[in-house]
């Protein structure tokens, strides 16, 4: 077995990742290299073979600094969809002995806990040793229909909206370049204020600007336009087969035009006429609340359960390091790092 551990200015990752016939944008090195900083660092543990491989890529983040101070580490995916990718493999054999490996591995770093935010679709993963649960569901809109099948399969709200949008003038335009990044970053954070959103979801402006940098050809954006005014906008990230929803936001001023409506069904369309076999719109904040209502208007028969997975590797650092933070939040993994 030819397993490998590589970061994130590895060639040899992204050659493998472009060998790959779905080619997933959350396991790109450029993707996982938006999350790294001082203390996180992004790696990929991958097996190679002629007719297929894996890869399985993840942030490692040490606990040698504040306030843990231990010569250890541990890991989880980043923001979207992870796990080990696998392709053209036989998935419960290969499986076995590459978490056999990879926890050898682990096991010298130390590497303490490990967290996955699993992709959708379990087929295209190996199976998993550790412990899933599942935490919400997501919204997957099916591209094979026709658009004239896709129209009367949304919602009558949605058809309603979108008619509203256009009678008012709102427009879709496309960029596959950031060229109205500015526009995008005003609504951006006019959202997050009205909100409240959690902090971790206020990224800078850097953080887009090595999106474009990183992944030219794996996102566009979609921007609804009124009297040459961007009222809301849309970042969509671009595998081979499927599209995601990443960010956006909305004009609070234009709510009243519909403006998103009109957007996300133009959205379809391009990653429908883009080859695309599925848009991924995600899911709420919690369970059934507006926005997964919202997005599931678009595909109400697209529900798909979105899982979690998680181990403890060092089950001793594990209760010592949770006992010196206070106890943690039994609710939150790992422990040690509940806020």
């Amino acid at each position: 077995m030819s397993f490998e551990l590589w970061s994130a200015d590895s060639a040899e990752w992204l050659a493998h990742w472009a060998s790959w016939p779905e080619r997933e944008v959350y396991a790109h090195p450029g993707y996982l290299s938006l999350y790294e900083d001082g203390q996180t660092r992004a790696m990929c543990a991958a097996w190679r073979s002629e007719n297929g491989g894996v890869l399985y890529p993840f942030l490692l983040r040490d606990l040698r600094g504040d306030p843990f101070f231990e010569d250890a580490a541990d890991t989880i995916t980043p923001y979207g969809y992870g796990g080990a990718f696998c392709w053209g493999v036989d998935r419960d054999t290969v499986a076995t002995e590459f978490w056999r490996v990879f926890d050898e591995w682990a096991a010298e770093q130390p590497v303490v806990s490990e967290l996955v935010r699993f992709a959708l679709f379990d087929d295209g993963l190996l199976p998993y040793p550790g412990e899933r649960e599942q935490r919400l569901v997501n919204v997957v809109r099916d591209l094979a229909p026709s658009a004239d099948e896709l129209w009367m399969d949304f919602e009558h709200k949605v058809r309603k909206n979108v008619k509203k949008a256009r009678r008012g003038g709102v427009t879709i335009e496309f960029d596959l370049t950031g060229a109205r990044l500015e526009d995008f970053l005003h609504l951006y954070a006019h959202m997050l204020d009205r909100r409240q959103a959690p902090e971790r979801y206020g990224y800078s402006r850097e953080f887009f600007e090595r999106i474009h940098e990183r992944l030219a050809g794996q996102f566009v954006y979609a921007h609804a336009l009124h009297e040459d005014r961007v009222v809301s906008s849309e970042l969509v990230l671009l595998s081979e087969g499927n599209a995601y929803s990443f960010l956006g936001a909305t004009d609070s001023d234009a709510f009243h035009l519909r403006p998103n409506d009109l957007l996300k069904y133009e959205v379809i369309l391009w990653a429908k006429d883009a080859g695309k076999s599925r848009f991924v719109l995600g899911g709420g904040y919690e369970a059934d609340d507006g926005i997964f209502r919202y997005k599931r208007s678009f595909a109400p028969h697209g529900l798909v359960p979105f899982l979690i997975g998680r181990r403890v590797l060092q089950p001793d650092l594990y209760r010592e390091l949770t006992e010196r933070m206070g106890g943690g939040d039994p609710g939150f993994f790992p422990a040690y790092r509940a806020p």
